[in-house]
């Protein structure tokens, strides 16, 4: 779909290469030959186009292996899969940076005009961030999920560069969330709680209409950052070896059979109970290789998830398993 643009001569020059080329079916040569300009230059302007959201690209994908493994994990799950083609020679690496790059182009689709967004920190999200298109909406809002900092940071620049790039991306209000990722007694976060500023955020992430989360496993070769970040020693370690923990969502843990409730360490993570992410809409989770089947497992037992972006490979040993 190609959209209007504005006076801004490279946004003009931009949306008239996307007509020629997507509705008229023009070469490039040719569009280069009739704007005056070189092939190169063309490329660039389709890309900007792209990226900029005045062209939004939709695949109609016909029968084949990933839309057997949607229909599946649709009809075994109840759940909207986008399956990413990776091949097995990929790295988990260059996977999930595939994983991510589809993701941030079908965001767009599910987030609008006043509506807000909740996002969860993380690997995930920062490489989801750096590919987001263009998209403007008007009254919308950007609110963290889960607070970052920890006792080596405060983690306020890590996260709020993710919220940042998703608040660019979509023109919409950032509302951070300035608090540990752990306190070190719940006692302390339970006073937290009360206060009327940690209030409003917190009635934010509740009223989100759609939340996107990655999911954090201390299994994945492509490290979760609250494992590698300082965000637990030792004592959490072992007690999340004896609970039988799988994965967290904006560091709340859980176990493979989607329990969480009665975990020691989640009376002291300041991400949102399941039970409020349930409360959005359009739970948005993008999850790649072979090593979270565990920790996507246990989401989905959780009933944390209505959409799921996610590569071949674990697909099919989601719908095998």
């Amino acid at each position: 779909m190609v959209e209007r643009a504005s006076s801004d001569p490279k946004v003009a020059s931009a949306l008239r290469a996307a007509q020629l080329y997507y509705l008229q079916d023009m070469t490039m040569d040719a569009i280069a030959r009739e704007l005056g300009t070189s092939r190169s230059s063309v490329s660039r302007l389709l890309s900007h186009a792209r990226d900029t959201g005045l062209v939004e690209v939709r695949i109609h994908q016909p029968q084949g292996e990933e839309l057997r493994l949607e229909e599946a994990i649709r009809e075994r799950f109840g759940i909207a899969a986008h399956v990413v083609p990776a091949p097995r020679t990929l790295s988990d690496v260059e996977r999930f940076e595939r994983v991510a790059l589809t993701a941030a182009r079908q965001l767009p689709l599910h987030f609008d005009s006043n509506m807000t967004l909740g996002i969860a920190w993380g690997s995930t999200l920062d490489a989801i961030s750096r590919h987001l298109p263009k998209k403007v909406t008007h009254n919308s809002t950007v609110v963290q999920l889960n607070g970052a900092g920890n006792t080596f940071t405060s983690g306020v620049d890590y996260a709020s560069e993710i919220l940042h790039r998703f608040g660019e991306a979509f023109g919409a209000a950032v509302q951070q969330f300035p608090v540990p990722a752990f306190f070190d007694d719940p006692r302390t976060k339970e006073a937290m709680w009360r206060e009327r500023s940690t209030r409003r955020i917190l009635d934010l992430q509740a009223r989100a209409d759609v939340v996107l989360f990655g999911l954090g496993s201390p299994f994945a070769e492509v490290p979760s950052r609250v494992y590698i970040g300082g965000y637990l020693d030792r004592a959490d370690y072992r007690s999340l070896r004896e609970e039988g923990i799988v994965g967290d969502v904006a560091t709340v843990f859980y176990r493979e059979d989607g329990s969480w409730q009665d975990i020691e360490l989640n009376r002291r993570a300041t991400g949102p109970g399941f039970t409020v992410l349930a409360r959005a809409s359009r739970r948005i989770c993008v999850v790649s290789g072979i090593q979270k089947l565990a920790s996507l497992r246990g989401a989905i037992a959780a009933r944390l998830i209505t959409d799921l972006v996610l590569d071949e490979d674990l697909a099919e040993a989601l719908v095998d398993g």
